[in-house]
């Protein structure tokens, strides 16, 4: 058997890798968590792009654009803040504290992700749209319904799940 000159990380030379520090694997498993948020954020930037161009938008009521920038700004600002550490990754290479990086990146994907349930709940099938179908106050129930869904299944019983020891 040939020796294997390459190093790994931790100074190791072995010819396979040294495990994983717990911060590696908070990296991947944030990786991961960015692949499913990054691409919702993106198509609802992309959606809300097309909307004032649409023949309809000059018809809709004052309240409902100001629900629009609202989305829109929301949208952008998740598309930003989700972003963001893969960028700030790349800038500061190689990390020298993963750990405190981990954390930067965590309260940068949170806000990002509320900023994005936000844009959700007033956008998709709900206020926007169900305003111009069902009326203002149809639209509104349901972008608070919406907001109450995501709430729970995304915030409120993880942080359960947590608290009873199943997670």
């Amino acid at each position: 058997m040939a020796s294997d000159d390459r190093t790994f990380p931790h100074g190791s030379a072995s010819s396979s890798p040294a495990p994983a520090s717990d911060d590696d694997g908070d990296l991947t498993d944030m990786l991961g968590e960015l692949r499913v948020l990054l691409p919702s954020a993106q198509l609802l930037s992309a959606f809300l792009i097309t909307i004032p161009v649409n023949s309809g938008f000059a018809a809709i009521v004052a309240t409902e654009k100001g629900v629009f920038i609202a989305t829109f700004v929301l949208a952008l600002a998740s598309l930003v803040m989700l972003s963001a550490p893969a960028v700030q990754h790349r800038v500061i290479r190689p990390l020298t504290n993963r750990a405190h990086f981990t954390r930067l990146a965590t309260r940068q994907i949170v806000l990002g992700s509320v900023a994005l349930a936000m844009a959700t709940a007033l956008v998709l099938v709900t206020q926007l749209v169900l305003s111009a179908v069902f009326g203002h106050r149809m639209g509104s129930v349901a972008a608070g319904g919406i907001a109450g869904s995501i709430v729970g299944l995304w915030w409120v019983l993880p942080k359960l799940y947590r608290a009873r020891g199943r997670l």
